[in-house]
């Protein structure tokens, strides 16, 4: 399945209000969203047939359509419900549900003040987002020449489809290098995030991680640092100067695709995956997967 392209699969696609054939769900080539990346997205996986955290993620949809200056015609909770339509008319009980927000065709240039704003939502299997034998050892970034910009210069706190041009630059030329992926810095030269996850780091048993001001606050993040706080760990969250990577033990980065990842190196730097990595990595898949987690211990 991982090998056949996007557009020749099979299923059904949520599109603007109804479940259509997946080959079907097309949009014009003189689409605003894709010449101007007028649009907005959300990632999100579904364990034991319930999408993680679903609630969460339509909002902050919602908000980042919002950012950029248009309204989604659907509230919270049919975007929800969209979401769980799309995940069973594909069959899936675990997988990764993508909703989609953009403007349309109906003008073509930088003001689009009439054009439509479409919704979508597909979703697909999705198993593990790095190689399962690199991520048992660690992953390797590389640390990406281009930076998260300042909130100033653009809208850092949407998940806007605009802003991960630079993350798939990084990501391809970490991965031309033999990396996994590549560890971004912020315009001020801080410690950032990886191109698609959040960045934590653990010192003498305290976790420290960026202070997100310039790029997002992820859902995942959100969930691993509840569960730290709940062990009982020290988090602190903090500007991180690249300098400081030498100093830290151990390394992992969260997302809803990376889930709890561990990493072995960044650049020259490098960590050695140890028990608060494996402890937050199994509660967060207990945290995922509550039904399956229940019956573990029944």
């Amino acid at each position: 399945m991982a090998d056949i392209p996007f557009d020749k699969r099979d299923g059904f696609i949520w599109f603007n209000g109804a479940l259509v054939p997946w080959a079907d769900a097309k949009i014009h080539v003189l689409t605003h969203g894709l010449h101007y990346a007028s649009s907005v997205f959300e990632g999100c996986r579904a364990y034991g047939g319930e999408i993680f955290k679903l609630r969460e993620h339509s909002e902050r949809l919602i908000n980042s359509a919002k950012i950029l200056g248009f309204e989604i015609p659907y509230s919270v909770e049919e975007i929800d419900e969209a979401c769980r339509a799309e995940l069973a008319a594909q069959k899936l009980v675990d997988g990764y549900v993508r909703p989609v927000a953009w403007r349309g065709s109906e003008m073509m240039g930088v003001s689009a003040q009439k054009n439509k704003i479409n919704f979508a939502v597909a979703a697909w299997e999705w198993p593990s987002y790095f190689d399962v034998e690199q991520r048992k050892k660690g992953i390797r970034l590389d640390i990406a020449d281009y930076k998260r910009p300042s909130p100033e210069t653009a809208p850092s706190h949407a998940k806007a489809a605009g802003l991960y041009m630079i993350c798939t630059i990084s990501k391809h030329a970490a991965e031309n290098k033999g990396y996994a992926d590549a560890m971004m810095l912020d315009y001020r030269g801080y410690v950032a995030e990886a191109t698609g996850a959040n960045i934590f780091f653990i010192k003498d048993g305290v976790i420290h991680t960026p202070t997100p001001d310039c790029f997002l606050n992820g859902i995942t993040r959100q969930t691993v640092i509840a569960l730290a706080k709940k062990r009982g760990y020290e988090l602190i969250e903090r500007h991180i100067m690249p300098e400081e990577l030498s100093t830290f033990s151990e390394c992992f980065i969260t997302g809803s695709a990376a889930e709890v990842t561990p990493v072995g190196e960044i650049g020259p730097h490098k960590f050695t995956p140890g028990k608060i990595t494996a402890t937050l990595f199994e509660d967060y898949m207990a945290e995922v997967q509550p039904k399956v987690a229940a019956r573990a211990t029944a």
